[in-house]
């Protein structure tokens, strides 16, 4: 298996300006300097990155500014994540028009992958027909993706309809869209992620690492939570899958670089074994 990072952990997550009054631009966004990040990745002895939409759509009128620092950092651009509300019809074809957007700069920046979160939860509640409606926004997510040649996962997440195993038992019935399970998530929302991955192994397509503490509901490099890691590698081995892990982290208190080290050394560990 190839190991990789994500650049959130440099800044942690924002959404562009701009989609507060225009759907069809809100990106997400890295809150921190790109490229500082693609070098300490780097430099942590990764091999690989994940990135959000926004960041490439950051590069869009300066691409081989970005396309050379992967190239000197000799860092492979593997997965691009963009997400949207998807159970909104008015907006439904501006979140759609992103998503192609998005899909777009992750051909051009050389991604072979799609990480794909969402699903709102209304101030009211979830309605009868919101899960559905997710299910089928998902599956045309899936054909826009193809169409620039980028395999299409969808990424459990807090803060969505589909949190925990419930949820995202039914999403899987109502969707072809493949499975990103994100250990730190997975487990938040109530569900055990080697557990997860065992049933849906044969949709796996992509994975996210981070460690959980119960105690505190924080996210943490890997080893230091209480997540089963060494299961969930078992887990991914005996679904099959052996491409890229993404170690991800959404922030840290402290350098971020530090942060990748104490993961890939402890993901090293466990690899070996």
């Amino acid at each position: 298996m190839k190991i990789g990072y994500s650049t959130i952990t440099w800044g942690g997550v924002v959404g562009h300006p701009s989609g507060v009054t225009a759907v069809k631009d809100l990106f997400y966004r890295a809150n921190g300097d790109t490229l500082e990040a693609i070098s300490d990745i780097s430099s942590a002895g990764y091999q690989g990155t994940e990135v959000f939409d926004g960041d490439l759509a950051e590069y869009a009128d300066r691409p081989d500014v970005l396309i050379d620092a992967f190239k000197k950092a000799k860092l492979e651009l593997v997965a691009v994540y963009t997400g949207a509300n998807f159970i909104y019809d008015d907006i439904l074809e501006d979140e759609l028009h992103k998503i192609s957007q998005s899909a777009k700069l992750a051909s051009e920046f050389g991604a072979t992958r799609l990480v794909v979160g969402g699903g709102a939860k209304r101030a009211r509640g979830e309605q009868p027909d919101d899960m559905a409606k997710l299910g089928r926004a998902l599956d045309q997510v899936v054909e826009i993706a193809a169409s620039f040649g980028l395999d299409c996962t969808y990424h459990p997440h807090l803060g969505t309809i589909v949190e925990g195993p419930d949820a995202l038992e039914r999403l899987m019935g109502l969707s072809t869209i493949k499975f990103c399970p994100d250990t730190a998530h997975l487990t938040a929302g109530g569900g055990n992620p080697v557990e997860l991955i065992e049933k849906y192994a044969e949709r796996l397509a992509h994975v996210h690492l981070k460690d959980y503490k119960y105690a505190t509901g924080d996210f943490l490099p890997l080893g230091q939570g209480d997540i089963d890691i060494p299961g969930v590698i078992a887990a991914v081995r005996s679904a099959g899958y052996d491409s890229w892990l993404m170690v991800e982290l959404d922030s840290y208190d402290g350098d971020p670089t530090d942060a990748a080290v104490i993961s890939k050394r402890y993901l090293d560990d466990v690899l070996a074994h």
